[in-house]
């Protein structure tokens, strides 16, 4: 069986939550230097702290029930942690398409650095239900 078919152990959220962290203070000299909108940035790095923090806690809710309505409820709020942050980057688009495009860029850059990390640490990870050597 391939490598990457293989189930993993879920790979630990500090890191890659420090690299999305790391790529939103860096951003904010380059924000600054180039004039782009502020509030764009502000927009963009409240969204990616409440997606963080609301990840987290559903983290934490799934690792303390292990019944079925909980995965469910589970389920459905990280579907909305997705969606909202659309909606919110949507209006304020709609608002000013300068100020919007700079929180959806504040945002990716984030949430790719962060999701970038966090594919790399479980892919080279251990393997679920094999004894790490």
């Amino acid at each position: 069986m391939p490598a990457w078919t293989e189930p993993r152990v879920a790979p630990p959220t500090l890191l890659p939550a420090v690299a999305g962290a790391i790529v939103i203070v860096v951003s904010l000299p380059l924000f600054l230097l180039a004039g782009w909108p502020i509030d764009g940035w502000a927009i963009g790095s409240v969204l990616w702290v409440g997606s963080e923090a609301l990840g987290a806690v559903l983290t934490r809710l799934r690792a303390r029930t292990g019944n079925l309505a909980a995965a469910g409820v589970a389920g459905f709020l990280m579907l909305f942690r997705a969606i909202a942050v659309m909606v919110v980057v949507f209006a304020v688009a709609v608002s000013d398409k300068w100020v919007g495009l700079a929180a959806a860029l504040t945002y990716a850059a984030a949430y790719s650095a962060a999701f970038g990390l966090q594919l790399v640490a479980y892919y080279t990870g251990p393997q679920a239900g094999r004894a790490t050597q």
